[in-house]
């Protein structure tokens, strides 16, 4: 594989290519085609600038010549599901109008859906801004979802040389890339099979862009600041100007409440006025191309260029016809540029946390803020009060007080997470000068979709911590990566609520453009699938792979061409060595070998008989090999003691009582007539050897767990455990009719031993066991709780290691007697072993099993009331 280097103007006015290839200066700017030296003097031969491209014709060949990639490649076709859920892209309806619209592409399983994705990126390695190259980066969604974000599958296309972002001009860059879609799209390219050892004309289709904000309306066109910053709702954006803290503020989101709804009426608790307006409705392409197909472009940073409009009035929310207009096909596609949940989610964890805590610099409250309010004449008791000489600002029902505060960072700073689950939050609070430092993408990924409804609790005003609350399950679930349709227009009506709820308690100056966009993400979802597909953690994580290709500080695009060449290279000769993982498809970081295991050294001891009769006993219980000769024991207890086997519990005593010496007799003696015995069988009903082996920690399903011992002397908490058991209820002593249902049980691992039958070796984990009743709850919003020290279950402490779900506790800062469990959820896609730790990590369950609907405290508001100052609060003084 190769690439071409194509000379630009410094400034992004053109490509030296078609008839400007033998010019020597730009003809739009005068600049010079090469480097123009300190001293003024040109060097003839050197460009200024370069643009380095990577024809991806050539590489969709060779991902076809791979006879496994090219299986997998039509793995959308002959291996999804298909039901009510969505679990890849080939669900959603974006995918279905391009089959409906054009059948013959549709037709054809192999014909590639692609995604773009363009983002600045530092050279470096520091937070120096002043160099920035630009790669162009396509994806494939034919591939199945453990493999379309994965490494190996992103294809580098086009490096634009820095120091300066191309902005709006990337269209003068993206002309190549356009010209090789438009021939997939038009003509198609022969390409051989090597799955069916055939050759076929292979198409492909743009589906859509996925960046940052500011990058969105680069390729899009369209504007993301001022008062027409929303690129969904357009010219109709609903924003007013602050005029005291020069700010934009994006309100009004009882549009989107349904007619008739009581928040529409009122007014204090509001703006002052009534709401009687409807959301706007999305521009379709056609109308989107409408609009900007009178505008003409000018590229270039030589001056301030303005593109030319022949009906202004209609294009005021475009600067430019996007390029991505001439591909026939874009205009008529129902989604072209994807919102990116992940920096939507981190700016409103930061603004939410910054103004709760009043973290400067990122606090949506102060001085300003206020004296908006005067201004607009609304929540006189949050404005600005004199106190003699001195001005202060009352506590807002969002501020924390100075102990709630450090009761929240020492949440924070005492948090045990499993490993891999998130950066350790120790080093990121300060508890001396109590403030958040260096808060990652990720880190505010896991704070607003678990860890903050818990470091909040017993905190602010219920109200208000409740609105919080739900904007952090909305979150949740939004990144969930399996969907279920059916529940997508609740999800968006629970969140129109919540941020009316929170128009209620905040100022206005918190409504930036991020949290505005939160209201489209469900919208998109309905016609894209499931977020994780289109979202930038995957192009920013390889962003950094092509980073550490850097060795000259000099040259440092040459270096990332080099490189990438160099990859491609020893991941094409990869495919055909054996035992050789491929570059860019990494093993899960846990999964050392591909079989379950201890980890470390393991210890021989000889351990308690009493102890081991009961991990053999739950061993017998749990083998569906044994269930058979189980009911044969229970019908013969049941004949000589017909009587006492009236009583259920009795009899479930005597059964584990006398249970494993029976089928060691029963099985002998099939085995002496001659029975048909599996060598499992035969093992297990003899029992294990009273020597076990003992491990720190055990590798099991992809999932690491350690005993609470290990964890004691770590960072990290990968002792929790939960699992959910048949268990007997009985009403009282005399109930002679208990029933059997499903219950769930936590713990934490005290020991892991590997069971010794010989032949066969069972890991199972003896577990201390929370006592459900007393040391299991439930609260009002839906969290589960536990009670460590209340222990329980102490003749059933053993499970088998392939049964334990992990979870982890954290100290509930409302009554450190209790702790919130919190546990991870695993969708499965068909093989989501191959799911490397960093996909794992993004799909977050939400630690309440149920929150009550937001209606519930709606019902409980009234217009006249005034909840807007703590009266517990601490005032802020102005210097």
């Amino acid at each position: 594989m190769q690439y071409t280097k194509i000379h630009s103007c410094p400034n992004d006015c053109i490509l030296y290519r078609k008839e400007y290839e033998n010019s020597v200066v730009c003809p739009k700017c005068g600049l010079s085609r090469w480097k123009v030296m300190k001293n003024h003097k040109v060097k003839e031969g050197v460009p200024a600038n370069v643009l380095w491209y990577f024809p991806p014709i050539p590489r969709f060949r060779r991902m076809f010549g791979t006879k496994e990639i090219a299986k997998d490649l039509t793995w959308h076709d002959n291996k999804r599901q298909i039901d009510s859920y969505m679990r890849h892209p080939a669900d959603s309806p974006a995918w279905k109008v391009v089959d409906h619209k054009w059948p013959d592409f549709g037709s054809e399983p192999r014909n590639l859906r692609l995604a773009l994705s363009a983002d600045g990126v530092n050279p470096f390695s520091n937070y120096s801004t002043q160099y920035s190259c630009w790669p162009v980066i396509l994806g494939t969604y034919n591939l199945p979802p453990w493999l379309v974000m994965k490494r190996k599958f992103m294809m580098l296309t086009l490096l634009i040389s820095g120091p300066k972002q191309p902005g709006n001009d990337i269209d003068v860059y993206l002309a190549l890339l356009i010209d090789d879609l438009k021939e997939l799209w038009e003509v198609g390219v022969d390409v051989y099979d090597a799955s069916k050892k055939e050759v076929f004309n292979l198409k492909a289709i743009l589906l859509w862009t996925i960046n940052d904000f500011p990058a969105y309306g680069n390729l899009s066109g369209c504007t993301v600041k001022g008062y027409k910053a929303c690129p969904i709702c357009g010219d109709n954006t609903v924003s007013q100007r602050l005029e005291c803290s020069k700010k934009i503020s994006y309100c009004g989101h009882r549009k989107y409440l349904p007619r008739g709804h009581k928040f529409r009426k009122q007014k204090k608790t509001f703006d002052g006025n009534e709401e009687h307006g409807l959301p706007p409705n999305p521009l379709s392409g056609e109308e989107v191309f409408e609009k900007v197909s009178g505008i003409h472009n000018e590229w270039g940073k030589s001056k301030k260029r303005k593109a030319t409009r022949n009906n202004s009035d209609s294009t005021l929310s475009w600067k430019k016809k996007s390029i991505f207009f001439n591909l026939e096909y874009w205009k008529h596609l129902y989604v072209r540029h994807c919102l990116d949940v992940m920096h939507i989610e981190k700016n409103v964890c930061e603004s939410l946390i910054g103004t709760i805590l009043g973290i400067p610099g990122k606090s949506k409250d102060g001085l300003s803020a206020r004296e908006d309010l005067e201004v607009m004449g609304i929540r006189d008791e949050l404005q600005p009060q004199k106190e003699g000489e001195k001005t202060y600002l009352p506590a807002g029902c969002y501020n924390m007080s100075r102990a709630e505060k450090k009761k929240f960072y020492t949440t924070l700073f005492e948090l045990k997470v499993p490993e891999g689950y998130s950066s350790n939050f120790r080093n990121r609070v300060s508890m001396d000068e109590l403030k958040l430092n260096g808060l990652k993408s990720h880190d505010c990924h896991t704070l607003i979709q678990q860890l903050l409804p818990i470091a909040i609790r017993g905190m602010l005003p219920k109200k208000v911590r409740y609105a919080i609350t739900k904007l952090c399950l909305f979150f949740n679930a939004l990144c969930n990566k399996v969907l279920d349709v059916n529940t997508l227009d609740g999800i968006q009506e629970e969140l129109v609520t919540t941020l009316c709820l929170l128009e209620m308690y905040f100022l206005p100056s918190f409504f930036d453009v991020m949290v505005h966009l939160t209201v489209h993400l469900i919208h998109e979802v309905k016609l894209c699938g499931p977020v994780w597909f289109r979202w930038v953690y995957p192009f920013e994580r390889y962003m950094k792979v092509l980073k550490s290709y850097v060795r000259k500080g000099n040259n440092v695009e040459g270096c990332i061409a080099e490189c990438y060449i160099a990859e491609e290279a020893l991941e094409y000769c990869a495919e055909y060595l054996k035992d050789v993982s491929a570059v860019g498809v990494p093993r899960n970081m846990n999964n050392l070998s591909s079989d379950d295991h201890g980890i470390g050294a393991g210890n021989v001891k000889l351990v308690d008989l009493k102890l081991l009769n009961q991990a053999h006993q739950y061993v017998l219980e749990n083998t569906n090999e044994v269930e058979e000769y189980k009911e044969e024991h229970m019908e013969i207890l049941k004949a000589t003691n017909p009587i006492k086997s009236k009583q259920q519990v009795w009899l479930q005593d005597e059964h584990n009582r006398t249970f494993a010496d029976w089928l060691r007799k029963r099985i002998a003696l099939e085995i002496d007539e001659g029975s048909n015995i599996s060598s499992n069988m035969r093992w297990i009903s003899h029992g294990p050897q009273h020597q076990v082996i003992k491990y720190q920690g055990y590798m099991i399903n992809g999932v690491r767990f350690h005993t609470k011992r290990h964890d004691d002397e770590h960072c990290y908490q990968n002792s929790g455990v939960s699992v959910v058991a048949n268990t007997m209820l009985v009403s009282s002593a005399k109930d002679k009719n208990p029933i059997i249902v499903d219950m769930w049980y936590y713990g934490v691992i005290e020991e892991i031993w590997l069971l010794d039958y010989n032949a066969l070796k069972i890991p199972v984990f003896k577990c201390d066991w929370v006592k459900n009743d007393g040391g299991v709850k439930v609260d009002d919003l839906g969290f589960m709780l536990v009670d460590l020290q209340r222990k329980g279950h102490k003749n059933d402490p053993f499970i088998f290691a392939s049964q334990a779900n992990q979870v982890f506790y954290i100290e509930d800062p409302e009554n450190p007697k209790w702790s919130c469990v919190i546990s991870n959820s695993h969708e499965k896609f068909g093989n989501s072993s191959n799911d490397d730790s960093s996909d794992k990590a993004m799909n977050l369950h939400f630690p309440a099993k149920s929150i009550p609907l937001v209606e519930t405290i709606v019902n409980t508001l009234h217009d006249d009331e005034s909840s807007y100052v703590r009266l517990d609060g601490e005032p802020m003084y102005i210097d």
